[in-house]
């Protein structure tokens, strides 16, 4: 079970004035999403997952690169489920790298990479912000030597976003787009707008000319520019998925402005932060693509002219990451615990576990094919056929949604579970660690506690380690 240190106050003594106002989505969902509480790692799991973190993103930049140049756009189209709108963008090869947040099980069993959040990665002021203030308390009212012994792991987050940021503006400044940066989300998502601010005002302080521009606020003039209250955009940071955007059109006019603003990326015309090649790595199915790979590895010189990974980077593959697949049928042959995640999965959405693959049930749950619930509430079935509320209706077009992609079906690993005291009481869940990858390098650590799905309702319960092992228990 993983160590938790819970803090000596109550949600509402602790998440207030300033950190209340930097982390406004403190709660979400009617309940809070930050903890007073931090998830305890040991200094030699903070080393080795720095080290696995920046080894699987090179070979995610790796692959990224093989399959925009030799894997042909039906490949894009039908395994990694991009859409025909994103291609010419999507093949465009950058320098710069961008932000990204991996997603890793760690535990007894060793530590796995299990997903790759590249195209709109949140949880930044979390982690480079909140995580330094809450072991500021801890150092200044802690009860025991142990909190003095600990630190957090992401105090250089900030600097690393500044240097990612000042990469990218450079590398489009020298393609003539300039230096001034519009930032865009939609301005009524709490969380969206707090972390696009917070990398704004970082781009800010690096000393770059920046304006917050709401997605409502933008005007597109297809094949002229992307305009802000008259003013053109050379440099667009989004907190927005380039898989949403695609499909976005004019409700009077029913002009498709998503491939309007695409086809600019593509010509030259604006630069994205992140980039629009994150798209092939933010689909779940580049996951299946790298397992697929490493499997052919010996056939690669057949088909591109070379061994595409060394020694040591399968051993890398073998270690940190999954078994993946583009259908399930090894992990029902052997029976083997999987999971089927859509390929554009978020939040845990369209995600589900097959702890015992002979069950048919299980079965058609991953495959979309859920049974209608069973209850002895004949009201609630009664609900159930009466009108949708519109909340009703948003959450079960939300569903349908993320059900009706395509999946991929990855080996099912052990998460490590943990306690936190939270305001309903102690909860049992697990923990779920995010790490930053910014321009290439660790960054910092999001660990979240959730179901063994971890969903939009899980605690963010920061990351701190122990520089010495914990006082062994008296016997």
């Amino acid at each position: 079970m993983r160590t938790i240190r819970q803090l000596p106050y109550e949600h509402n003594e602790l998440f207030k004035g300033e950190i209340s106002r930097r982390i406004p989505y403190h709660r979400m969902y009617g309940k809070s999403y930050c903890v007073p509480a931090l998830t305890v790692y040991r200094e030699s799991e903070l080393a080795e997952l720095q080290t696995a973190s920046e080894a699987v993103h090179r070979i995610y930049r790796k692959v990224q690169q093989f399959v925009q140049r030799y894997m042909p756009d039906e490949y894009l189209v039908e395994r990694l489920g991009i859409h025909p709108g994103l291609l010419r963008a999507a093949r465009m090869e950058a320098e710069p790298d961008g932000i990204t947040r991996q997603d890793w099980i760690v535990g007894e069993a060793g530590i796995k990479c299990i997903e790759n959040n590249t195209d709109t990665p949140t949880g930044i002021p979390e982690v480079a912000y909140l995580e330094g203030k809450l072991l500021e308390v801890l150092s200044r009212d802690g009860m025991s030597a142990d909190d003095n012994a600990l630190h957090g792991p992401s105090s250089g987050m900030d600097e690393a976003i500044q240097s990612a940021l000042t990469e990218f503006i450079h590398f489009y400044s020298n393609k003539g787009l300039g230096t001034k940066v519009y930032f865009t989300c939609y301005d009524w998502h709490i969380e969206d707008q707090t972390n696009t601010k917070y990398i704004m005002h970082l781009c800010e302080q690096a000393g770059f000319e920046v304006v917050y521009a709401p997605l409502e606020e933008l005007e597109i003039i297809p094949n002229e520019g992307l305009y802000h209250r008259g003013e053109q955009i050379h440099i667009l940071y989004r907190l927005y998925p380039l898989e949403y955007l695609i499909d976005d059109r004019e409700e009077d006019t029913g002009l498709e402005v998503g491939q309007a603003l695409m086809d600019m990326v593509a010509d030259g015309k604006i630069g994205l932060i992140n980039p629009p090649q994150h798209i092939i790595t933010q689909s779940k199915g580049f996951t299946a693509t790298v397992w697929s790979l490493y499997e052919r590895n010996e056939q690669t010189p057949e088909f591109c002219g070379f061994r595409l990974f060394d020694d040591r980077e399968l051993e890398v593959i073998r270690t940190y990451l999954l078994p993946t697949y583009f259908e399930p049928s090894v992990f029902m042959q052997n029976k083997e615990p999987y999971v089927a995640k859509g390929i554009w999965g978020r939040e845990g959405k369209g995600t589900h576990l097959i702890e015992h693959p002979q069950s048919e049930e299980m079965l058609k749950g991953a495959l979309g094919e859920v049974e209608p619930a069973q209850t002895d509430n004949p009201d609630l079935l009664h609900q159930a056929d009466g009108p949708r509320t519109p909340e009703q209706e948003e959450a079960a077009h939300i569903a349908a949604y993320y059900e009706g992609q395509p999946k991929i079906y990855q080996r099912l690993w052990p998460m490590q579970s943990a306690e936190v005291q939270t305001e309903e009481g102690l909860f049992h869940g697990y923990v779920l660690t995010g790490i930053f990858v910014i321009g290439g390098r660790f960054a910092g650590v999001l660990p979240r506690i959730g179901e063994k799905v971890t969903g939009d309702m899980a605690y963010y319960c920061a990351a701190a380690v122990a520089t010495v092992p914990p006082n062994p228990p008296v016997i």
